[in-house]
């Protein structure tokens, strides 16, 4: 396990053979829960199509269509920060018809980063499974004069206010780390936010931005292309697709350590054997060679485990941004 949740991996096997004995032990289900899916399933994804959420989230509802009965399709809803999407589902019948594939970035800090949200992400959601997680990437674009880290604070202090850095929107995983690593690091750079990761990283790559952090599944084909340059990952530990390119930490920022994780959620109130049904499904298939390779393709590591650990790691997420977020004066932007 590179990055992401160790004990939930170590768990799944447990958690799977619970699952199905609960499952069992639920005796007659009620007739929807029994019958379902009866009808095609609709997971919204809160960011444009192309982006590491949008790749993540379609893989799943290809497996899903395959698999579960009926065919599950994706409808990108992106803008504010993925709240518009987040806000539909948590508003959306609890019938299971409709999902939502989420983030860190849509699902925990938005919420903390904007006032109207329009969701909470413990109340909001039936967290269904966490799905993947991966690396960030600090890259720059190579016109950028710089290697390392310290070099792009060495250049960013002598151009202060003059270096940019992209995000797929204020709020976004991205932005947040940038944020604290402008804070951690005392240089001046400006956020500029986008309507997604992968508009986001088009301007990175044709230079009218200078940095981005992102994550490693989108990145890595434009690293390898000599398109952008890699200056470290916010991992606790290098990636085996970048070998050479250092932590965040081994750079001298300890502080800016951060993973991206992806997970499917229901809207609250969806039933209990709704919510088993889609989870073993999936614990399934991420338990299969073709899923692991097809998230290692793209640099993320499969996780899988029980709804309560994607519960916990939404809310340890939530502890750990939120003093942040305020120490920075974020709340409330738009």
């Amino acid at each position: 396990m590179r990055v992401g949740v160790p004990q939930t991996m170590r768990c799944r096997r447990v958690w799977l053979a619970g699952a199905v004995a609960l499952a069992c032990g639920l005796g007659a289900m009620p007739a929807g829960a029994e019958s379902y899916p009866t009808r095609p399933i609709k997971i919204v994804v809160p960011t444009p199509a192309g982006g590491p959420v949008d790749v993540a989230g379609r893989i799943v509802a290809s497996y899903l269509s395959t698999t579960i009965g009926q065919n599950v399709i994706v409808e990108n809803r992106p803008g504010a920060g993925n709240t518009i999407g987040s806000r539909e589902v948590a508003q959306a019948d609890p019938d299971g018809y409709t999902l939502l594939y989420s983030s860190a970035s849509g699902l925990v800090l938005a919420p903390m980063l904007q006032k109207n949200a329009g969701y909470d992400p413990i109340e909001s959601y039936e967290p269904i499974i966490l799905v993947a997680a991966s690396s960030n990437v600090l890259v720059v674009n190579p016109s950028l004069p710089v290697n390392s880290v310290q070099e792009l604070v060495a250049y960013a202090k002598d151009h202060p206010g003059k270096v940019n850095f992209s995000s797929g929107g204020i709020g976004v995983l991205p932005h947040l780390i940038g944020e604290l690593f402008k804070a951690k690091a005392g240089i001046t750079i400006v956020h500029v936010p986008y309507r997604g990761g992968a508009p986001s990283i088009t301007d990175v790559v044709s230079g009218q931005v200078q940095m981005t952090f992102e994550g490693t599944s989108v990145l890595v084909p434009f690293i390898r292309a000599g398109k952008l340059r890699a200056l470290a990952v916010t991992s606790t530990r290098r990636v085996p697709e970048l070998p050479d390119v250092p932590t965040m930490a081994e750079s001298g920022f300890p502080e800016v350590v951060s993973t991206s994780w992806t997970g499917l959620l229901a809207p609250a109130g969806t039933s209990r054997e709704i919510i088993i049904k889609l989870n073993l499904q999936l614990n399934e298939g991420l338990s299969s060679q073709e899923l692991r390779e097809m998230f290692a393709k793209r640099s993320s590591d499969v996780i899988g485990g029980s709804p309560q650990d994607f519960t916990n790691l939404i809310k340890s997420d939530t502890a750990k941004w939120t003093p942040i977020v305020k120490s920075l004066a974020l709340n409330g932007q738009h």
